[in-house]
């Protein structure tokens, strides 16, 4: 299971670094910060699956939840959603290392 949450963390890092980048090259193009909100990037990729999690939140959550935590979850910038996905996911594949190092018995 570990291996999956740290695979999953590392996609959501790459792709991460990839909306990062597009948004930069986006910024120098028109010499102004463009920052790319979630809710465009997913309704660019694939908008069958923003409208069934719209859909489904809306109706299985509290409308107020939908209202004021997923609305403004849309409108944040694109690759710091992504990237805090990442460190999440990786936080919950962490392994501590043993107290007393590895040649303990």
């Amino acid at each position: 299971m570990r291996f999956l949450l740290r695979l999953a963390s590392l996609v959501a890092l790459a792709v991460a670094v990839i909306a990062g980048t597009i948004d930069s090259i986006q910024s120098v193009a028109a010499s102004a910060v463009v920052v790319t909100p979630v809710g465009d990037a997913w309704q660019d990729l694939s908008p069958s699956s923003l409208l069934a999690l719209q859909s489904s939140v809306s109706y299985y959550v509290h409308p107020r939840f939908y209202a004021f935590v997923f609305q403004w979850l849309m409108l944040q910038p694109a690759f710091a959603v992504l990237l805090v996905i990442a460190l999440l996911l990786w936080m919950m594949g962490y392994k501590k290392p043993a107290v007393a190092g590895r040649f303990t018995a």
